[in-house]
């Protein structure tokens, strides 16, 4: 069965080549990448939308004492599977895509492709408050990198069809074609030309299409603009961008913090009780943090916030507009909590719908204190309600085009492109200025993976330390003597310097031919003069598996060296010579900007 597989493989691969071009069929490729990572979005939605409607029917889902059971139950199910199935630690869906473009070549385990369809709609399903996209895009990813892999395109190409497949699957989501193109370019650091533009744009059109497809015309957030901007509230939307700006910050922030804090529990068992008793009691207080949180906001769109809000401990008080403000300001600080600590127990999600759910909190409580502080002021609620979403998602992805685009495409319109502006950018520079790296991003810059607009650094991060590693030198030990080195070492290398290791091949320093070149004609010093005498320490090391390709190259340009040595443990493994780092450096920036 293999070998007849391969041979239809083989005609396949032999016809493509002879009848389309490799320009082509990269465009076929987008377009079936949208329509699978389309799929993959409708599938998560629509398996997410049937547990919750199941635990709906099947249990009287109003007894809140039922929100302590039900995080337990879809983190104890997710538990399961990993330790039996997939076998593998979960990880961070986006920062695993990003690893994967700068490290792994673009290429991403097939098991990635159901993973995320399994486990994340019983961590939303069962009141996890995380997100469906950053599985999507996920699930997407997975499917366009094996694709690619079946193919045999190259690791560029690759790169830029997952890029394709986030589109595909945010376009189907949030049915926002335009902006699911800048969010590839903003949060994958894609160079925006036209020859990545065209794939993007028929990725997003495919995954598009196929949510049109499967759900009609159904939209995440049935709300027209009524009221436009005007020019009198221009200072409450730059107060709203400091707000969003300060909540940003607080989000990721405490999504670190809640993630250290859960680190001492060793077993996934502890951390998903400890975390599930923590969701459970939350969901208790503040019913609307349960699941993604779309229908919350879609209330507070339409101006009904005791639906929002739901039945809560604090009914009796819902009258008092006070009473409300604080209950949404609470969402606004417990959503990131109750994300993070779902993730932290073991769930799987994403954080950018959790973002839109705390910006739509967020900006209903500054409009409500703006028309309830008594100083004659009125602006509108559902306007503010929208651009705060916006405000949080340029603050906590950094990225506020996509805020900007998908907030103006979700609403039908650009109305409101102003204040989204204004918001938006005000939000993403005081972030940015606080806060250099996102959740997906900070761990990746800090062991140097991560990839980024700067093509110096995107090339450096893209090389790997094992293809300049040269290992052609001769090693000396520090009791020979110099008649032995000369005789067994400098007679046979084609290298004028020598690295010195004891006998557990522990790097103790190096010797330069220059070091010797006066005594090597001495034959007195032969017998009597040991290596250890030459010895003396190299001008830097590089640690393998420690020093990003950043770092070495800044070695290279703080000592002056032409060769530094690489050591791992403390054990020598090779050179790194300035002269090949250079050269692999200017081949990865060729193929980069091909």
């Amino acid at each position: 069965m293999p070998i007849q597989k391969n041979k239809i493989l083989r005609r396949i691969y032999k016809w493509r080549y002879k009848h389309i071009s490799q320009k082509t069929f990269i465009y076929i490729l987008s377009v079936a990448v949208g329509l699978l990572a389309g799929l993959a979005a409708v599938t998560l939605k629509n398996i997410t939308y049937f547990i919750e409607a199941s635990l709906e029917k099947g249990i009287i889902f109003s007894s809140n004492q039922l929100y302590f059971i039900l995080p337990i139950v879809g983190l104890t199910l997710v538990y399961l599977y990993v330790k039996y199935i997939h076998k593998e630690k979960l990880k961070h869906a986006v920062s695993s895509i990003l690893f994967s473009l700068s490290k792994n070549k673009g290429n991403i385990d097939v098991k990635q492709v159901y993973t995320q369809l399994i486990i994340a709609p019983l961590t939303v399903g069962f009141g996890g408050s995380v997100g469906l996209l950053g599985p999507a895009v996920a699930t997407g990813a997975a499917i366009s990198s094996n694709l690619g892999r079946l193919f045999h395109i190259n690791s560029k190409t690759r790169s830029l069809l997952i890029a394709c497949a986030s589109a595909g699957a945010i376009s189907s989501i949030f049915q926002s074609p335009i902006a699911a193109i800048i969010f590839a370019v903003e949060v994958f650091s894609l160079d925006l030309t036209m020859i990545s533009m065209l794939p993007l744009l028929l990725a997003s059109i495919s995954g598009v299409l196929t949510s049109y497809f499967f759900m009609g015309n159904e939209v995440l957030f049935n709300f027209t603009i009524t009221e436009s901007f005007e020019i009198k509230d221009t200072l409450f939307y730059v107060l709203l961008g400091v707000g969003t700006a300060v909540a940003s910050i607080y989000f990721t922030k405490m999504y670190f913090g809640i993630i250290n804090l859960f680190k001492p529990l060793k077993s996934p068992k502890y951390r998903l009780l400890v975390g599930g008793l923590a969701i459970g009691i939350m969901l208790y207080m503040i019913p609307p943090l349960y699941g993604e949180g779309f229908v919350f906001i879609n209330n507070l769109l339409i101006g009904d916030h005791i639906q929002a809000l739901g039945k809560t401990p604090f009914d009796a008080y819902i009258n008092n507009i006070w009473v409300v403000i604080a209950l949404l300001f609470g969402i606004t600080i417990f959503k990131a909590v109750a994300m993070t600590t779902t993730l932290a127990a073991g769930g799987a999600g994403g954080i950018f719908i959790p973002t839109m759910v705390m910006g739509s909190a967020l900006g209903n409580v500054v409009a409500k204190i703006i028309n309830n502080s008594g100083l004659g002021f009125s602006v509108s609620e559902s306007n503010f309600t929208l651009i705060g979403m916006a405000g949080l998602i340029a603050g906590v992805q950094h990225a506020p085009l996509t805020a900007i685009f998908l907030i103006a495409e979700i609403t039908g319109g650009y109305a409101l492109f102003v204040p989204l502006m204004i918001t938006a950018s005000i939000s993403y520079i005081i972030t940015k200025n606080t806060v250099d790296y996102t959740i997906y991003t900070r761990e990746l810059a800090e062991s140097g993976d991560l990839l980024t607009h700067n093509k110096d650094h995107a090339v450096l991060t893209l090389m790997e330390l094992d293809t300049v590693i040269e290992t052609n030198f001769k090693i000396v030990h520090p009791e020979m003597t110099l008649g032995e080195m000369l005789h067994d070492s400098v007679a046979k290398s084609t290298r004028n310097i020598f690295p010195v290791v004891d006998v557990d091949h522990k790097f103790l320093g190096i010797i330069l031919l220059d070091d010797i070149r006066e005594f090597m004609f001495d034959t007195k010093l032969y017998a009597t003069t040991k290596v250890e005498t030459f010895t003396h320490m190299a001008p830097d090391h590089i640690y393998y598996g420690e020093d990003s390709m950043q770092t070495v190259m800044q070695k290279f340009q703080d000592s002056g060296a032409w060769n530094l040595p690489v050591v791992k443990d403390g054990k020598y493994m090779g050179f790194v010579s300035k002269s090949k780092l250079l050269t692999a450096y200017r081949r990865e920036l060729i193929r980069f900007t091909k």
